[in-house]
């Protein structure tokens, strides 16, 4: 998935229903004139809800929706006739997909499974009729509930790639190469730094008829756990990515290049170095055999070097993090 139209963050105005107003209604009929109450209660506001969709990988389908107003409910009427519930506003939404408020930054909910369905803000109850209020004392209660009102807020909706690796590197270290290499992915590549500019998915196939899913995420540089560069605009996907695969060229100081790689997703959330988390030098193409054997870069998580020009080491890569993946 390479799309310019790949959107990530959409900010809306919601507004769930109010609940409709209870009845003061008394019967009156033709040999009962005074009758007691009959009033019926109010109906439901609708609810916003939001439900996954796993053939969305975008919410571009809610960039230019800036209000989200749910219908509210129905009076009540005489005869104990209940008014009619307001109908429900369902937005899809990508799996991954986070909604938070906007004045106090607090994640409300996520959406994680196809189908999967969760109230993002709740229809206000219906009033009760004047029915409920009878009582040995007073038979012919004159008031009725009105229905609470629903609730409006701006919300922040985000989206969090779903992925089982996700790549992760400096600009240019090579990622959409090898992405382009391992998948039918077609990210856009160039020798310049943020070619990038949005995540892309890509489809690895591996044996027996298996696959995975590997997400190129922008390039890091250092301060961007501050904002810096794309910022926290990319640092977010990683999060849902199970493996993290560190791609560092083989002519960096690759101890250095990875301690600030490791240092900003440590300032960002350090929960995410807890991850599996797997190293390939890249770019091996580019040097002799020698020089490359030469490589002396210690560390506890597995080292792959590879070439996404000549293949070198990638179907090593792939077992590696098909390992991984199936590690309990």
């Amino acid at each position: 998935m390479s799309n310019p139209n790949f959107i990530d963050y959409v900010k809306i105005y919601c507004k769930s229903g109010n609940g409709g107003k209870g009845s003061s209604h008394f019967r009156r009929e033709k040999f009962a004139p005074k009758g007691g109450p009959d009033g019926g209660d109010g109906g439901k506001g609708g609810n916003i809800i939001l439900k996954g969709n796993k053939q969305l990988w975008t919410l571009l389908h809610l960039k230019f929706t800036k209000h989200v107003v749910a219908e509210n409910g129905g009076n009540g009427s005489g005869s104990k006739k209940y008014g009619p519930n307001g109908k429900d506003i369902i937005i899809e939404v990508p799996l991954g997909t986070i909604a938070k408020s906007s004045k106090s930054g607090k994640k409300k909910l996520e959406i994680l499974n196809h189908n999967e369905e969760k109230i993002l803000l709740e229809g206000g109850i219906g009033g009760l009729g004047n029915d409920h209020f009878k009582s040995p004392s007073n038979q012919a209660p004159q008031y009725s509930q009105t229905g609470k009102v629903g609730i409006e807020e701006w919300v922040i909706i985000e989206l969090k790639v779903l992925a089982d690796v996700g790549l992760v590197g400096f600009p240019n270290a090579g990622k959409s190469t090898l992405l382009s290499s391992i998948s039918k992915a077609k990210p856009k590549i160039g020798n310049y730094p943020f070619t990038t500019l949005t995540p892309n998915l890509g489809v690895v196939p591996y044996k027996d008829y298996k696959s995975f899913i590997v997400a190129d995420i922008p390039g890091i540089i250092e301060g961007a756990s501050e904002g810096k560069g794309l910022g926290i605009r990319f640092l977010r996907h990683i999060e849902r990515n199970s493996i993290l695969l560190f791609l560092i060229p083989f002519d960096s100081n690759i101890k250095n290049e990875y301690q600030l790689l490791s240092n900003e997703l440590k300032k960002y959330n350090k929960k995410l170095l807890e991850k599996k988390i797997i190293i390939a030098i890249s770019k091996c193409d580019l040097a002799p055999k020698e020089k490359i054997d030469k490589i002396n870069f210690k560390s506890k998580y597995p080292i792959i070097k590879i070439s996404s020009i000549t293949n070198l080491g990638l179907m090593e890569l792939k077992d590696c993090i098909w390992k991984e993946i199936n590690l309990k």
